[in-house]
């Protein structure tokens, strides 16, 4: 298996020492520069551009810049999704957010799970986790969600918090780590 097959896979492979790897994150890198350049205003060529990046015409997709990603190609969008400025998205596994979805400024969507071992490290060894992020899901300001983890439907996850497991539907969590503060009525 090559490295790509390896981390699509979800095994263990060479994250930092791969040539097609790092070609891959370069482009998307420059990609992301391309974009952030765009003035907001010119919403045409910042579509354009988003679409390059992600290999497909996203949905209602509104992203502030500066925005930044690692392949691009892993993330999928639902329509009239809202991600505000200084996001990043490790995207070495899929991260899939679902429609309607707010996201608020500085989030971070980390896919990347690194070996305890040094050695193992040093090597450039990583596994990549997909991510989900549900309908009608609000992130605060400074959310960080980390690999393999599940963000149910309706959740509110408040500022500041960072997710270390699956969040369930019609949650409000928040904290570090973060847990589910109480359940959250559709009708609120």
């Amino acid at each position: 298996m090559t490295e790509e097959q390896k981390m699509k896979a979800g095994e263990w492979y060479n994250a930092n020492y791969d040539k097609h790897l790092l070609d891959e994150r370069t482009h998307a890198m420059d990609l992301c520069y391309e974009l952030n350049r765009i003035r907001p205003s010119d919403e045409i060529q910042r579509q354009q551009k988003l679409e390059e990046l992600l290999g497909y015409k996203p949905e209602e997709l509104a992203i502030s810049s500066p925005f930044f990603c690692d392949y691009g190609t892993n993330i999928q969008f639902g329509k009239k999704v809202f991600v505000n400025l200084n996001c990043y998205f490790m995207d070495g596994a899929p991260i899939t957010i679902g429609d309607y979805a707010f996201i608020g400024p500085s989030c971070g969507f980390y896919t990347a799970n690194h070996p305890l071992s040094y050695r193992e490290r040093d090597q450039g060894l990583e596994q990549a986790k997909a991510i989900t992020i549900g309908d009608h899901v609000w992130l605060g300001a400074n959310v960080t969600v980390l690999p393999g983890v599940t963000i149910g439907t309706g959740c509110v996850i408040a500022a500041g918090s960072v997710v270390t497991a699956d969040i369930p539907d019609h949650s409000l969590a928040g904290g570090v780590p973060c847990r589910v503060i109480r359940k959250i009525d559709p009708n609120d």
